[in-house]
């Protein structure tokens, strides 16, 4: 990273941020990434540890891969800052392809500059939802499937039939005799 250090308003927003963090969630997070690609790592929820397993994004891309195998092509093992950010991209790319909504996903900055440790678990997490669709450990609660009525012709109809005021009613209910507030004067 070679950027300035933030001061003033700027600071003030990267501390929010920070605080956001969750040191629990992005243990779990690497735990469940030990579970799926079989990899030996510390999975302390530390943000320099999370930070330092991830950031050459070779590891995400192996999650990716041991998810849908092939989903990348090629995983970049260099050092050198714009291959890993390549990876990291990947990454993000790979987990749209598994299902993950783009709202969940975070840019490759995030990661790559520090700026946002938390939008990365986040994306982990919800990458982790999907695990059972894969066959793979998830992590968090299990995602709703869908539940697609079918109605008939006949069924549809026969909702014309009924009057609007059975939906509900109000008893009548009008504003006659309310007196709220001063009267407005001109």
């Amino acid at each position: 990273m070679n950027r300035a250090t933030k001061s003033g308003i700027a600071a003030e927003a990267q501390s929010k941020v920070d605080a956001k963090y969750n040191e629990e969630q992005a243990a779990e997070c690497l735990q469940w990434i030990v579970e799926v690609t079989g990899q030996e790592l510390n999975v302390s929820g530390a943000a320099d540890n999370f930070y330092e397993i991830l950031r050459d994004g070779v590891l995400l891309c192996e999650v990716i891969n041991t998810l849908k195998p092939g989903q990348i092509k090629k995983i970049q093992k260099s050092t050198m800052a714009f291959k890993c950010m390549e990876n990291i991209n990947n990454f993000v790319e790979g987990a749209k392809a598994c299902g993950v909504p783009s709202q969940e996903t975070f840019q490759t900055v995030d990661l790559w500059e520090r700026q946002n440790l938390n939008s990365v678990v986040i994306c982990i997490q919800s990458l982790g939802r999907k695990g059972s669709v894969f066959g793979k450990p998830s992590i968090g609660p299990k995602e709703a499937e869908k539940n697609v009525r079918h109605f008939t012709e006949e069924q549809l109809r026969a909702s014309d039939a009924v009057i609007s005021l059975q939906y509900g009613s109000n008893k009548g209910a009008n504003q006659t005799g309310m007196s709220f507030g001063n009267t407005r004067h001109m």
